[in-house]
């Protein structure tokens, strides 16, 4: 009995042992099969969905076309009304009219206000009446004068009571002249208790209610009066830029557009006035104005708004898509699609650019075309097939492995990126293409 029971725990170890093996045995499979899901199975649908080692690589093409590209400098500009008057009361007195509403369009010469006009008017009376009376005692004097002067002529007088008499004449004569210039004061302050616009505008707020006392010294006056038609916007350019604007300038009038703060669209068009006389050494940046007409209203004084000067405009030149561009080791290129649907490494100059279109100086004619999406397996002389914007093959392409089915959506990213939106700023032929996906060294182009 002593000697089974060693025997007896011998082998339940055993077992124990061999139960252990097997689990970790079991463990090792499942963490395999666990590993090879997760990475051979994507890998495998990775190349089922994009095409094998040997199959053609799908991509989007478009055409290089010859086009007219202007050239715009932008600008982030200030609206400021043309002209914008504070209307005060130029008398003291009694508002008793206010005769417009607030955000009234008004033209020159409306009346806006009325002051109490009493005191005027029996100013003016006076003045009225101070010249009769002058008027009656020249007439009396000239009467006096020709008498004097006859009796002058056969000596019953002394001559020296004409003459006396002739400078009374001029003294009245002078006063009337004066009575006249006091008439002419008490009508223009008459005039003035009458308060009308001085130009074509919009009226703000109203600062004063009918009823209250207005003074000339009041510093807020009645309202504001803002010119919107035409309307000016004031922008900065940096200093380098001066130069090709005045070449420019000198040439005719500049369109300037105004766009809408997300740049979809050109709100008012108008045409720059001024080009101011120095540089601001703080920022070292000049001052330009622009007239717009406003005909709709849609620049407002105070507004910020984004602006573009047109400079230049470049005459059929070669174009392409931006993300079409790609960079490399020697500079630009692009992959250029060959007849039998397959694409070349080609080297070209951009002239200019903006984040949708490429100005192509050399390296590329009207006519060919050249890869814009898909540039992650491409290399000299690979095979393609082009696809339609949707993801289906191109009529006349043969469906390869690893092409995109119709609706099948790609967790690969395009590799055209997007470029910063400014207005076709000159590229160095060495320089990238803002937001291209980088791509391997292109190969000496055969």
């Amino acid at each position: 009995m002593h000697g089974e029971l060693p025997k007896q725990l011998i082998q339940g170890a055993t077992r124990d042992k061999r139960r252990v093996f097997v689990i970790g045995l079991i463990v090792i499979a499942i963490a395999a099969a666990l590993i090879y899901y997760f990475t051979g199975s994507t890998e495998t649908q990775r190349r089922s969905r994009f095409g094998g080692e040997g199959g053609p690589v799908p991509v989007l093409v478009a055409p290089a076309a010859k086009a007219d590209v202007p050239v715009y400098l932008d600008a982030v500009g200030t609206t400021k009304a043309l002209n914008t008057v504070t209307v005060k009361a130029q008398v003291d007195g009694k508002l008793i009219e206010v005769a417009f509403k607030e955000g009234q369009d008004v033209k020159r010469g409306d009346v806006l206000a009325r002051i109490d006009p009493t005191t005027y008017k029996a100013a003016l009376d006076q003045a009225v009446a101070k010249k009769a009376q002058d008027q009656a005692l020249l007439a009396n004097a000239k009467n006096d004068l020709a008498r004097y002067e006859q009796l002058a002529a056969t000596n019953a007088i002394n001559r020296q009571q004409a003459d006396t008499q002739k400078s009374l004449v001029a003294q009245y004569t002078a006063q009337v002249d004066s009575d006249q210039g006091a008439i002419e004061s008490a009508q223009a302050t008459l005039a003035y208790a009458t308060i009308r616009s001085p130009l074509d505008g919009r009226t703000g707020i109203r600062q004063v209610d009918e009823g209250n006392i207005v003074r000339a010294s009041d510093a807020t006056g009645v309202v504001t009066l803002t010119q919107l038609q035409p309307i000016s916007v004031l922008f900065n350019l940096p200093q380098q830029e001066i130069s090709r604007v005045n070449t420019a300038f000198s040439r005719g009038p500049l369109t300037v557009d105004a766009l809408r703060s997300d740049n979809d669209a050109v709100v008012d068009s108008g045409t720059l006035s001024v080009v101011d006389n120095q540089v601001d050494s703080t920022t070292g940046t000049v001052k330009l104005k622009a007239e717009f007409p406003n005909a709709t209203l849609q620049l407002w004084p105070g507004q910020f708004v984004n602006i573009r000067l047109l400079i230049d405009t470049l005459k059929q030149v070669v174009t392409i898509p931006t993300g079409a561009v790609q960079r490399g080791p020697t500079g630009t290129f692009v992959y250029v699609v060959k007849d039998e649907n397959a694409v070349t490494i080609r080297p070209i100059t951009v002239q200019k650019q903006d984040e949708n279109q490429t100005v192509v100086s050399k390296g590329l004619e009207s006519g060919e075309r050249v890869v814009t999406t898909g540039f992650a397996r491409l290399t000299d002389n690979a095979k393609i097939a082009i696809s339609s914007g949707d993801g289906t093959a191109a009529p006349g392409v043969n469906r390869q492995r690893g092409t995109r089915t119709p609706g099948e959506k790609s967790d690969r990213k395009r590799g055209s990126g997007e470029t910063s939106p400014n207005a076709l700023q000159g590229a160095s032929p060495g320089g990238a293409a803002p937001g291209t996906t980088p791509s391997a060294p292109p190969a000496a182009p055969k």
